[in-house]
């Protein structure tokens, strides 16, 4: 099903093969994110992704999008703290179209002055969309408390001081440096054959810049007791996030955590939705996600609810946390969310977007493939004490970061709550 292929530059070409698919998902995937960048211009990668956009020596801004839209396709982009990825999806006959107009975005755009201080004021648009949105700024309060003074507590977007410190200069400087060849695959998935893309690709490999993939600063953070950061906000709710640190993605313990996470709250019939929402009505939606980092990771709970509710829903969201590390789930209880993980699983290999990105993060992350019967093989094998093992290790006290975007005046008073 899946094939690679790495050219003598470092370039590497994937396939995930999908014959019976009539569409094909193309992405182009640069091993960068936020947490590369230095503080003086955090933001650098999401403002590169957006101006990708804007016009190459070949194409306006508006002929990049009608390329692929005028064809039935799509275009996309996203920034994250480890990964820049720039996507399409199209008909299957359409490959050579999508590859080239994406080719043309990463190695012939303009950087037009024009264009980056027009783009430079829709993301500061963008970052006072996100200030109005609480859900959203408590995410980003709590990853300034979980990662402090280091790039992963920064916002991905920057900040309006740190987008006007990337001036042309700096960004093509930047971008010359950290999107090498040796950092960035091309992977194609659906009804595509592995020796189309690299006949296709190859026409592009020279002229990929060529050096060292970039590295980060580690996460070298020590944390002895809860910690709490509160944004003082007049809403009508209190938004919560209560993130617990982990592991990184390398580590054995992550399918155990998996599934963890979904009898903890990833679906409405994890114990804090049936505790939280259904038994008491305290909160509309609560939720818990995991992400994995290279070198570290966490899970985060979230919850918009009513400020008069919180003393109480900490309480039982500690309580539900303390279960965890008391006993394992019931054979039953694990049984419903490992077979609710492997149908989402086999759900997702249906779909040839999907597929592109499981060999993109794989390839980058791990530097291999995945096949999807190992990972079924590791969560089968998995028994109640694995789940009770892991809780352990993870829900200790000296783990967990609150953040809350809140008319509260203080916060303080809750870190006793956060003891469990």
């Amino acid at each position: 099903m899946y094939s690679v292929t790495r050219l003598p530059n470092g370039l590497t070409l994937a396939t995930a093969e999908m014959p019976h698919m009539t569409s094909v998902s193309v992405g182009i995937w640069v091993g960068v994110g936020s947490r590369y960048e230095p503080v003086e211009i955090n933001g650098v990668c999401h403002f590169i992704e957006h101006l990708l956009f804007k016009g190459t020596k070949r194409r306006s801004a508006r002929q990049i999008s009608e390329a692929v839209e005028g064809i039935g396709g799509s275009l996309n982009a996203f920034t994250s703290e480890e990964i820049t990825c720039f996507h399409a999806r199209a008909g299957a006959d359409r490959l050579p179209q999508i590859l080239d107009v994406l080719m043309d975005m990463l190695l012939r755009s303009q950087f037009a002055p024009m264009e980056i201080r027009r783009e430079r004021k829709v993301i500061k648009e963008e970052i006072a969309m996100y200030w109005d949105e609480p859900q959203h700024l408590v995410q980003e309060l709590l990853n300034t408390t979980i990662w402090p003074e280091q790039p992963l507590g920064r916002p991905i977007t920057g900040t309006p001081e740190s987008l006007d410190q990337a001036t042309r200069e700096r960004i093509i400087r930047y971008m010359g440096a950290n999107y090498v060849s040796a950092n960035t695959l091309v992977v194609a998935a659906g009804k595509v054959k592995h020796r189309s893309l690299l006949s296709l690709a190859r026409r592009y490999a020279r002229h990929f810049n060529q050096g060292k993939p970039p590295a980060y600063p580690t996460d070298q953070s020590e944390q002895r007791e809860p910690r709490v950061s509160l944004l003082k906000k007049k809403i009508e709710q209190t938004q919560i996030a209560l993130g617990i640190r982990s592991f990184s993605r390398h580590d054995e313990r992550r399918y155990a955590l998996r599934l963890l996470n979904v009898i903890l709250g990833e679906n409405m019939s994890s114990r804090l939705f049936q505790v939280i929402r259904e038994d008491r009505g305290l909160a509309y939606s609560i939720y818990s996600t995991p992400s994995f980092f290279d070198d570290t990771g966490d899970v985060v709970i979230s919850a918009g609810l009513d400020t008069n509710n919180l003393e109480k829903t900490l309480r039982l969201i500690a309580r539900e946390l303390r279960r965890f590390t008391e006993s394992p789930p019931s054979t039953m209880e694990l049984r419903r969310a490992r077979d609710y993980v492997l149908g989402q699983i086999d759900l997702a290999s249906e779909s040839t977007e999907t597929q592109m990105n499981w060999v993109g993060e794989q390839l980058l992350g791990y530097g291999r493939i995945f096949e999807i019967a190992e990972v079924k093989r590791r969560l089968r094998a998995l028994v109640p004490g694995d789940i009770r093992a892991v809780a352990e290790d993870v829900f200790r006290p000296e783990r967990l970061n609150l953040a809350l975007v809140s008319p509260l005046k203080s916060g303080e008073w809750l870190k006793p709550l956060l003891r469990i």
